[in-house]
């Protein structure tokens, strides 16, 4: 398919994936052109109201070689696990828009960055696969080959989805249904962010409608209360995606990672929807440290090894939200106003330590083993644990950020 609108969508990178992995729609600028704040300065500002977390970065340092290590041993842990989650993914998306896609009518990937990326590639290297593994199979429910193609795009807590970039999407696809892809949901806040940004959809008479509702229930474009909103994710402990390969929290290996598992690029920045797209940084000088194509690479390769059955798995037409009891006892017991400030699951609970001011981590278990990572780098900066069992399930973890002023 070519036209004016693909063509503009051509112009821009994939950051360190292929380019034809994804698509990344965001205006790269300059490292040396944004402010590089300090996590501790960052918090202050932060909880203060006086900026938005997506007005100013922490400039990302590599790995350390502990850190390197932890996520090797993460990797070779859950390689079985991502590559069969990411086949059981692909195929139920090929048994669910087999009969609607085509090649002129692909079905689009729409990543959120940063943590949907890898999610997404690995979805569409799935996707464009003939037959679900080497092996050739005679069961033609196994082959999870569908027309698609993959967008990575900004979602900013409290701001929304780029709106520009979705509208770049629609613009070359008017025909084509669209998934939003992400790694993970924590309190289900990224969802609600989506939720939100969509409404403007959210009627049969909208030219678009069709786009992004396409799982709804309504009669021949009939209005209806059900207004499914098309979030796949890998894990979903907080019960919110219309599509999953699992509830549980546990060791997801690109979560272990930043921009060196996520094609080398920042977390977005915000950018005001009449100026253009959202905007990142591209680190160049991470280069001898970026696994991003190697990690990609490594699944698929597993994925194809795969000898097991793959399962089409349950899609929800609306979100359980069944840890926001949980979520809401936390903030009572700690005396937290602002729900922001608790980070759970593994994935979340490992970046707000490498990115924010954290307090105290909250663990399960003392010695699971996917928390070896969160445990090392709270001895490293003496940050307390609690254990608290079975009263954080189904969270592994949970990181509570540190108030550097009144809670707003």
């Amino acid at each position: 398919m070519t036209n004016s609108n693909i063509e503009k969508l051509d112009k821009y990178g994939s950051g360190s994936y292929l380019a034809s992995d994804v698509t990344v729609l965001l205006d790269i600028v300059d490292k040396d052109a944004v402010a590089d704040v300090p996590v501790s300065h960052k918090e202050a500002l932060i909880q203060s109201g006086q900026r938005h977390y997506s007005d100013m970065l922490t400039l990302e340092q590599a790995p350390t070689a502990m850190h390197e290590q932890l996520y090797a041993q993460a990797l070779k842990q859950g390689t079985n696990r991502t590559a069969t989650d990411i086949a059981n993914l692909a195929h139920t998306l090929h048994n669910t828009f087999l009969q609607t896609v085509n090649s002129e009518r692909p079905l689009v990937l729409v990543s959120l960055v940063r943590a949907g990326l890898p999610v997404g590639v690995l979805l569409q290297r799935a996707l464009s696969d003939k037959k679900g593994s080497d092996n050739e199979r005679s069961d033609a429910d196994s082959d999870y080959s569908l027309p698609s193609v993959h967008y990575g795009i900004s979602i900013i807590r409290d701001r929304g989805l780029d709106p520009v970039a979705l509208q770049m999407i629609l613009d070359a696809y008017p025909e084509s249904p669209i998934v939003f892809v992400d790694g993970w949901t924590g309190k289900g806040a990224i969802y609600q962010e989506l939720a939100r940004s969509l409404e403007v959809f959210n009627d049969p008479s909208h030219p678009n409608f069709a786009n992004i509702f396409h799982q709804s229930t309504s009669d021949q474009g009939a209005a209806d209360n059900t207004a499914v909103i098309p979030l796949l994710t890998l894990a979903d402990p907080a019960g919110v995606a219309w599509l999953a390969a699992s509830e549980e929290d546990w060791l997801i290996p690109s979560g272990l990672l930043n921009s060196t598992v996520s094609g080398l690029i920042s977390r977005s920045l915000y950018t005001e929807p009449q100026s253009g797209l959202h905007r990142s940084v591209f680190y160049d000088s991470l280069v001898k440290a970026d696994h991003s194509l190697a990690f990609i690479d490594h699944i698929d390769a597993a994925r194809r090894a795969l000898t097991t059955s793959l399962q089409r798995l349950p899609t929800f037409k609306q979100p359980r939200y069944q840890t926001a009891d949980l979520i809401n006892e936390l903030a009572k017991n700690y005396q937290i106003s602002n729900r922001n400030r608790i980070k759970p699951t593994i994935a979340e609970a490992t970046r707000a330590i490498l990115r924010r001011d954290p307090e105290r981590i909250l663990l399960a278990t003392a010695e699971h083993p996917d928390t070896v990572l969160l445990r090392h780098l709270c001895a490293q900066r003496d940050i307390n644990i609690s254990v608290l069992g079975d009263k954080i399930l189904p969270y592994q973890a949970i990181t509570l950020i540190k108030q550097r002023s009144k809670d707003n």
